[in-house]
């Protein structure tokens, strides 16, 4: 029985690939003219929907034609601005009514996304069905998806004709074991895997033992921030985030009875809103921080509220590449953060523009904050290493990457890349 249904599954994809190969054979020439991008749900609040919307609006202001595409449409409009030149499709518009078919799919579990992904519980057999035809009728330009479940979609399902790109914004090893399985065997079909991080391009590199075609990393870019930048006077320190317990937040509002007992006169204000957010709010409470944390919710004016801050924390235990940090910097803010191994930690120079926080105890953030507070001096000093640090990150030299990483995937499309001759050592 066993022996039929392999002989089955491998009848079908032989079909599959038979499609494939005829689809191949009228496909348009490939182009980088489109560029599409898969996101969960376009409209929340997420720090890789922002940063999505950032590398779209560039993608666009170079003259291609940009749609976003996103399971899941659950506001009417947009939390963060978006270039207007950057188009929008929504496969599954919860705002409706379910009914129908669409009801009855839409309560059974999705068999396209491993049931270990993180975001498994957003996906149903409905989703599974628009997912899988939309990649179907996509016969050229370029496809980016941008979480592991969707980039597993992407490298089963996409036609051979079309350019397709996986980003990661969650580290490798941070990812279920079953999904890093997948993620071995699949991604091989990635034209490219663009990873955030210096450390996870490192590992993806040790782990693939077939690689995609360009396997690189570029960083997101900090856009240009309205307004100017903190005169560092007012006496608050800023977190932002949704309010998950990967965030820490309860690690530093613990910490902060510490900093308030010392400095009363200060007060900690964490932007956001999520699953955990009555629980901080009984945390404050009981910890008699009322008037001394406030937690007044998401803000889609991030850049003001930075502004009028001094002090910038991230108490994450685990991060991938956080905007956050480079926004405050952007705002010329001290950063205090965990070392977490990803992203922090190859964003910060500790002492120059930031302050590392090991080991990653509660006892240690609340020092490290203290330490800002009460040294004027190295408050200002951080801010502007800070300052310089974000620089580094404009829009136009990380779309410049993106640039060159497209046009190299569509000369290997066409036959016509020439790999760049290595450095000639220097003369003894």
């Amino acid at each position: 029985m066993r022996a039929l249904a392999g002989k089955g599954k491998a009848a079908i994809y032989r079909l599959y690939e038979a499609n494939n190969r005829r689809r191949a054979r009228s496909a348009p020439p490939p182009s980088t003219d489109r560029v599409h991008i898969l996101l969960l749900h376009a409209y929340g609040m997420g720090g890789t929907i922002r940063t999505v919307f950032n590398l779209a609006g560039y993608l666009a202001s170079t003259g291609r034609e940009v749609e976003i595409v996103s399971i899941l449409k659950e506001a009417e409009e947009p939390f963060f601005p978006v270039d207007p030149r950057v188009k929008f499709r929504f496969l599954d518009d919860r705002l409706i009514p379910r009914t129908g078919v669409r009801g009855r799919l839409s309560k059974m579990p999705s068999k396209l996304i491993p049931e270990q992904e993180a975001a498994y519980h957003r996906f149903n057999l409905w989703t599974d069905l628009q997912l899988a035809r939309w990649i179907r009728s996509i016969d050229t330009g370029v496809i980016m998806a941008t979480r592991p479940g969707l980039n597993l979609a992407l490298a089963q399902l996409a036609l051979p004709s079309v350019i397709t790109i996986g980003q990661e914004h969650v580290a490798l090893q941070g990812q279920p074991q079953p999904v890093q399985e997948l993620i071995k065997r699949r991604y091989r079909s990635f034209d490219a895997l663009v990873t955030l991080t210096k450390a996870d391009l490192r590992d993806y590199r040790e782990t693939l033992r077939r690689k995609p075609k360009k396997l690189l990393r570029i960083p997101n870019a900090v856009p240009p921030m309205p307004g100017e930048i903190s005169k560092l006077e007012n006496k608050v320190v800023l977190a932002v985030g949704r309010m998950t317990k990967l965030k820490g937040f309860h690690r530093l509002i613990t910490a902060w009875e510490t900093v308030a007992a010392a400095h009363p006169d200060w007060k900690l204000r964490i932007l956001g809103a999520g699953p955990q957010e009555d629980n901080l709010r009984a945390q404050i409470t009981e910890a008699g921080l009322e008037g001394k944390v406030e937690l007044p919710g998401p803000s889609n004016n991030v850049a003001g509220e930075l502004e009028k801050a001094s002090i910038f924390v991230l108490s994450s235990r685990h991060e991938g590449f956080p905007m956050t940090i480079l926004e405050a910097m952007a705002k010329g803010l001290a950063i205090v953060s965990f070392n977490s191994p990803h992203g922090p930690k190859e964003m910060i120079t500790d002492e120059v523009d930031g302050l590392l926080v090991k080991p990653r105890t509660n006892a240690n953030l609340a020092t490290a904050i203290m330490r800002v507070i009460e040294d004027e001096e190295l408050r200002h000093r951080l801010a502007e290493g800070a300052l310089a640090t974000a620089a580094t990150y404009d829009v136009d030299s990380i779309g410049a990457r993106w640039d060159a990483l497209l046009d190299e995937l569509l000369a290997r499309r066409n036959g016509t890349y020439v790999k760049p001759t290595p450095a000639a050592p220097p003369a003894q």
